[in-house]
């Protein structure tokens, strides 16, 4: 049976992903259905231009889409996770010693869960918090940008407005590019994207 102090499977943050056939978005959501998005745009148009990015990182993902569409969704849909088994579950944790203040560890001593659970939440959540800051957004935003707009014009003015934080300026200059770019380029300054969601 699964602690309800850990986070089921079905509750932990999915990777979005988006895909793009030149300037326009064709799909965004789980890898698999951008995967088999961009498999059909390269039937429909084998010299298109296909990219696909993961949306927390704006990385671009290196697809293999040899093979029927079937196949493509099947290398790219996740494994269906084993059903719970009873016990506590195999996370993989390392023993370590922690020294803390006696009043570190009577506030832990009340925390649901325990110790363990609570310094592992606090540090998922410092973590998080790290990983989405607004420099962090500012870089990812930018890392997308330069792949997907850095041919198009006034893209270096777009830059610098980016990194000096002036979003009307750059909504300004983006308007004149492909409106799919300039929406990716918006949601990954706004923060994490659902998984599934397209905006």
């Amino acid at each position: 049976m699964t602690s309800r102090n850990e986070p089921l499977e079905s509750e932990r943050p999915r990777t979005s992903f988006v895909a793009f056939a030149g300037t326009a978005c064709i799909a965004a959501g789980a890898l698999s259905e951008t995967a088999v998005a961009a498999r059909r745009a390269q039937d429909e148009d084998p010299s298109a231009a296909i990219l696909v990015f993961n949306r927390d990182t704006a990385e671009v993902v290196d697809l293999d889409l040899r093979g029927s569409e079937q196949d493509v969704a099947a290398r790219y849909t996740p494994p269906t996770p084993s059903p719970a088994r009873r016990g506590r579950p195999k996370l993989g944790v390392v023993a370590r010693e922690v020294t803390l203040l006696p009043r570190h560890w009577e506030w832990l001593a009340r925390q649901p869960g325990g110790a363990s659970v609570t310094l592992r939440k606090l540090i998922e959540a410092a973590r998080k918090d790290d990983a989405h800051t607004a420099r962090a957004r500012t870089d990812t935003a930018y890392r997308f940008m330069s792949a997907m707009a850095g041919n198009l014009p006034g893209f270096e003015e777009a830059a610098r407005a980016l990194f000096a934080g002036d979003r009307g300026r750059l909504t300004a200059l983006m308007a004149a590019w492909p409106p799919d770019i300039g929406r990716e380029i918006s949601r990954f300054l706004d923060g994490p994207a659902v998984a599934g969601k397209t905006s």
